[in-house]
């Protein structure tokens, strides 16, 4: 079983900075299936979005020129201004001055990487996201009755669950758990997981696939595993799709994911079709 980022953040519970809709709903239905059955898996791997504060997807990274009005007076000056989340910033936009690292030593950097993620065959363009899933807050930590499935998982089975960081390098954007989308020749952690991609291809059974975003996260890990197996392979992999959810205004690309799974040869049920197919 492969569970991409079931973390607090991207659950609608409060306190999460990343709310998809649904998510607390699918990971309730993910943690009775590890439940009920936890004696049919063999393996589990999750996959834990992970992140600085600071990072090039991040609002603290960047600034917009702007003008501030004086309350009460007739002058307006000049002033650099915070950029809102879900702002998308393409090369163009730095190039003309629209947008610029709040560090303008990286401005070089960053052209050089908004270049390389846009001629990328996914074709991205830079996303600012609400701050989530920081390393070491409540935020980053999985969704609270699946952890305790999760443990008790462990338990009872006498193995570990397998947990896979992504995310950690600041200077480029990691949907996949299979690789960055503009991998930094300095950072292995940023270029193809090898192991990750071996543990999953290599697995002689069924994977199941959940987790979140079924238009984000789950959808760029699990296409990246798809383009590595055969055909028999990819039949023997499962999307559970009522423990993913996509986030809000991206239903289209979960939708257009979902398709693309099936035309590969990937079956989709829900957890309680997989439960069944689990018990058998």
């Amino acid at each position: 079983m492969l569970i991409v980022d079931p973390q607090n953040d991207f659950c609608d519970i409060d306190g999460a900075t990343l709310p998809v809709a649904g998510a607390d709903a699918d990971m309730k239905r993910l943690a009775a299936l590890v439940d009920q059955a936890g004696a049919a898996i063999a393996d589990i791997v999750v996959t834990l979005d992970s992140h600085p504060v600071y990072a090039i997807e991040r609002p603290a990274f960047w600034q917009q020129p702007g003008v501030v009005v004086t309350e009460g007076e007739e002058r307006a000056e000049r002033a650099t201004l915070p950029v809102a989340p879900f702002t998308q910033i393409k090369a163009e936009d730095v190039r003309a001055g629209r947008f610029a690292p709040r560090d303008a030593a990286l401005r070089d950097q960053v052209l050089s990487y908004l270049d390389a993620l846009e001629a990328s065959p996914k074709k991205y363009i830079l996303m600012v996201w609400p701050t989530h899933c920081v390393v070491g807050t409540w935020g980053h930590n999985v969704h609270g009755e699946l952890a305790a499935a999760l443990g008790r998982w462990e338990a009872t089975r006498l193995r570990t669950v397998e947990k896979v960081l992504k995310g950690q390098n600041p200077m480029t954007e990691q949907y996949s758990a299979v690789r960055a989308e503009v991998p930094i020749a300095a950072d292995p952690r940023t270029q193809t997981n090898r192991a990750l991609v071996d543990r999953i291809v290599d697995f002689p059974g069924l994977t199941f696939i959940a987790g979140e975003a079924s238009s984000h996260c789950v959808a760029a890990t699990a296409e990246d595993l798809f383009a590595e197996m055969s055909a028999e392979r990819l039949a023997r992999v499962v999307l559970i799709e009522d423990a993913m959810s996509p986030v809000g205004g991206f239903e289209s690309g979960a939708t257009a994911f979902v398709d693309r799974a099936r035309a590969l040869g990937v079956r989709t049920m829900t957890a309680a079709q997989a439960l069944g197919l689990l018990s058998a």
